[in-house]
């Protein structure tokens, strides 16, 4: 009796349940991302800062008798504070200043400074700035007039980035409480992340993985925001003791900018040229310029020294991941390019010396127990 044609209808069979099965499973993955997209971002973030302020927990729950929850507590209401005060002091300056302004407008007393004799001499731009300048002090509707074409049009760019930073702080704010809960269960939570990682690859290389991910995502919150605040911390400094208006704005601006891999120059500059101009050449307005420029470039040395620290991985690919995932992905891809193009890296040098010894990582960048 010939079983080929019984074979082979058993093996067809097989297969169509084989498609079926995997049509099903690919549908339920789709309906299921769709589900939860609107809350990727928040998880994300989520996960990010707990694993960022995990080391943090753990410290200070060392000193509360092991409860991770009261740590944890701890740390969200700690970080809440350090959001919401300079919030609010922006908040306020923003409004005292545009009323202020309206103020001025109404009663009629509201004038441009005519300018410093000094700036007429300034290379290059020094003249047409200045014949622009005392223009403008001299004939205000001129100026208004000259402005208005473009106030209108950057007027509608403020209103959304100003949409789009309320959101992002919104889904910042809750994004610290639920890592607060995830750092609450960080044991649980790591053992799930080493779990996940070794079903994905293989039983011995997936805590490998998972951190060599923690160790990437701490280095990169070090490299950049760390960078950004040392920077904010080093120009605020030079804005105090300058006694420059807004001060405090300006550093916060500083910082933001900094966290978004943008050149701190645009900030620095124009701050710059403002302190030549009211209060002219002299020694400590040039040492307040070198002092700023050097604290604006800073980040160039900074960003190689921090950004891949105890990364089992070269340092330009967490560098190039950083950058590549800002360009691609916004804030947010700052974390996440670096963490994948490690990870294939990673698997990348693994298939290329496959007898090769996984490289260690440092023991403070370990997850807790």
């Amino acid at each position: 009796m010939n079983d080929k044609p019984f074979l082979a209808f058993n093996s067809a069979h097989e297969l169509l349940d084989v498609l079926i099965r995997a049509g099903l499973i690919t549908v339920l993955v789709i309906s299921c991302y769709e589900i939860f997209r609107p809350f990727l971002n928040l998880v994300l973030w989520s996960i990010i800062l707990a694993i960022t302020l995990y080391p943090l927990n753990q410290r200070l729950a060392a000193h509360l008798g092991n409860r991770s929850g009261w740590a944890a507590i701890v740390l969200v209401i700690l970080g809440l504070l350090c959001l919401m005060v300079p919030l609010s002091l922006l908040g306020g300056s923003i409004v005292d200043s545009v009323q202020a302004g309206i103020q001025s407008a109404e009663a009629g007393q509201f004038e441009i400074p005519a300018p410093p004799a000094s700036v007429e001499s300034w290379p290059l731009i020094g003249s047409p700035l200045y014949q622009i300048w005392l223009h403008a002090s001299q004939d205000l509707s001129w100026a208004f007039q000259q402005l208005l074409p473009h106030l209108k049009d950057w007027s509608k760019i403020a209103l959304q980035q100003a949409a789009g930073i309320t959101a992002g702080i919104v889904i910042f704010v809750l994004a610290l409480i639920v890592a607060g809960v995830i750092m609450a269960h960080g044991a649980a939570g790591q053992r799930t992340a080493v779990n996940i990682a070794s079903r994905i690859s293989t039983p011995t290389k997936g805590p490998h993985m998972a951190t060599l991910c923690t160790a990437t995502i701490r280095a990169v919150a070090q490299g950049v925001v760390g960078i950004a605040f040392i920077q904010m911390l080093l120009i605020g400094i030079g804005l105090v003791v300058m006694g420059v208006p807004a001060a405090g704005v300006i550093s916060l601006v500083v910082l933001l900018l900094g966290i978004m891999q943008l050149p701190v120059l645009l900030v620095t500059i124009p701050v710059v040229i403002y302190v030549f101009a009211q209060f002219g050449v002299s020694a400590s307005t040039i040492i307040f310029a070198i002092w700023t420029m050097i604290a604006g470039l800073s980040d160039n040395v900074l960003k190689p020294l921090l950004l891949g620290r105890g990364v089992a991985v070269p340092m330009p690919v967490v560098l190039i991941g950083a950058l590549g995932g800002m360009v691609t992905s916004g804030i947010i891809g700052l974390f996440i390019g670096p963490v994948i193009l490690a990870v294939g890296y990673e698997l990348f040098m693994n298939w290329v010396y496959p007898s090769a010894r996984e490289p260690e990582i440092p023991a403070e960048l370990l997850p807790g127990d």
